[in-house]
């Protein structure tokens, strides 16, 4: 029997940012805590700057002719940048897709009913893709499908809008549907 790869798990990603000894050039232009230059410098010397400040050294831009470091508090300058980044995670909009199926001879009571799940995705500000499957003889009548796709886009011209036109792709008929940007925020003002 062939013996089983060991899969170790990766360990996470080192910073990319050097600081303190981990920097490695001979000279440094250092730039200190309120955004002065203080010039170009041995790495000796700015960590010893660095260290009499009580503050941490961090390279700033390692492809500059020499390298720029700033004297800083590393952690704060860290605590910093992850409150940005989940400030932006927060303000970011996430789009979901969902997807309702439809044959071209569907009833009314079917139709209303799906009608409605496609309100409730456009209310909860997700696209929708409609489909509309054909089967045997039914793919040769497309007019039917597209007909259904523009009634319910005219059902629903309220709350969202046609983002992609009616396409027959193979023995399906897919049309997305898009909110209005409006109904985003009626549905924020009657929710709080």
């Amino acid at each position: 029997m062939r013996p089983r790869r060991i899969v170790r798990p990766e360990r996470p990603a080192e910073p990319q940012t050097r600081i303190n000894e981990a920097i490695r050039a001979p000279r440094l232009r250092v730039v200190d805590e309120k955004g002065e230059q203080l010039g170009i410098k041995t790495r000796d010397e700015a960590l010893s700057l660095a260290a009499d400040r009580d503050l941490d050294l961090v390279e700033v831009a390692a492809n500059a002719d020499p390298p720029v470091t700033r004297i800083m508090d590393y952690g704060k300058y860290r605590y910093e940048q992850e409150q940005k980044a989940k400030l932006a995670r927060k303000h970011q909009t996430q789009i979901n897709v969902k997807e309702i199926k439809f044959r071209p001879k569907i009833g009314n009571h079917d139709y209303e009913t799906k009608k409605g799940h496609v309100i409730r995705f456009l209310k909860d500000r997700a696209k929708v893709k409609v489909t509309i499957m054909f089967r045997g003889r039914e793919a040769t009548h497309p007019e039917r499908g597209r007909d259904l796709l523009m009634r319910l886009a005219d059902d629903v011209q309220d709350l969202g809008v046609i983002e992609s036109q009616p396409i027959l792709d193979g023995r399906n008929m897919v049309m997305v549907l898009g909110p209005h940007r409006n109904v985003a925020q009626q549905t924020e003002a009657s929710d709080a």
